[in-house]
């Protein structure tokens, strides 16, 4: 598959491109607002062509898919753009500013005859699926999940601050606690949360909400932009527990280990080091060369965006929200 990359974001210089570079993929072209930037990127990173603009990229490079790093608020325009020219798309998480927004992509990319999967990287980390095979097939009945992913912003004019790009700490790194929770759980069916803005920036630079079930079960959910670096799953059962430190982000040379018990006994596994972006690209490619429906596919990132939709109404409100059910 030959990739065009939309932008020079730094998700893409850094980590997606060198991840689908070290695939049997690659990335033929470029794209930014400007051709200068696209030029130097594209011989930076080995890539053939750049472009000025999008729409051009689109229309004129050799190219089948495309990767959408934009920020939230221009993934779902600049997806269907994209569509529109008949190329699949691997777009970043958020997919969009909300469920209704995601749902309508999936409508449109499905009318356009064109894969789109949301790029949710460390749910193809070898740790993720094993620790949910752990939970479910070692451990006893679930009680909570805690899921968190904090880290320190220190740039007022960073567009993780902006409310006209949909930014916050909820849609950046919140969305990663929640896909967690429900990882374990699945789909809750209530929310309440309270947000913080330390930057009076007009977004929640930090977070904490619960997830509740009706069965009893509870997950903790918590994000932001100030303090340390943070980020872990906790599961607790009623015959033990499973932690994972540093499980959304790890570098592509870093080992990784999770922690389990059982009954008294205590176990760590620890895993080499992959490139959970090149995992996730292999996946995408993988699936739409065969015609199968991408692995994350309509139902998981739909399921996403409910909860995140019913965090954010119960902080504005101040109440508990009822997260909407699959139809």
């Amino acid at each position: 598959m030959r990739f065009g990359v939309i932008s020079t974001a730094k998700i893409g210089r850094e980590d997606v491109i060198p991840g689908i570079q070290k695939s049997d993929h690659t990335v033929a072209a470029i794209s930014s607002r400007s051709r200068e930037r696209a030029s130097d990127v594209a011989d930076s990173l080995g890539i053939d062509s750049a472009f000025g603009d999008y729409e051009t990229m689109f229309a004129e490079a050799d190219i089948d898919a495309v990767y959408n790093p934009l920020p939230n608020a221009l993934h779902a325009e600049w997806s269907q753009r994209a569509a529109d020219h008949g190329l699949d798309v691997l777009c970043e998480k958020p997919l969009a500013v909300d469920t209704a927004e995601a749902a309508d992509l999936f409508d449109y990319c499905a009318d356009q005859g064109v894969a789109l999967m949301e790029a949710f990287m460390y749910q193809f980390h070898p740790r993720t699926q094993r620790a949910r095979e752990i939970v479910e097939e070692e451990l006893g009945e679930i009680h909570t999940v805690d899921a968190s992913f904090k880290f320190p912003l220190d740039d007022p004019d960073n567009i993780r601050l902006d409310p006209e790009l949909a930014g916050g700490s909820l849609m950046d790194v919140g969305c990663y606690a929640v896909s967690a929770a429900r990882g374990f759980l699945g789909e809750p069916n209530r929310a309440f949360a309270h947000t913080r803005d330390s930057w009076d920036s007009g977004v929640d630079t930090n977070l904490s909400g619960v997830l509740s079930y009706d069965d009893g079960r509870v997950a903790s959910v918590s994000c932001g932009f100030d303090g340390p670096d943070r980020d872990y799953y906790r599961v607790e059962t009623d015959d033990g527990w499973l932690e994972a430190p540093n499980c959304f982000g790890p570098e592509h040379d870093q080992s990784v280990s999770l922690t389990y018990s059982v009954d008294g006994r205590e176990v760590t596994e620890t895993f080499d080091p992959v490139d959970h972006y090149q995992l996730q690209v292999e996946a995408f490619a993988d699936a739409v060369e065969s015609g199968e429906t991408p692995p994350i596919d309509r139902a998981e990132t739909l399921g996403n965006m409910r909860t995140m939709d019913a965090l954010a109404r119960s902080a504005d409100t101040g109440e508990p929200v009822d997260v909407a059910q699959p139809e």
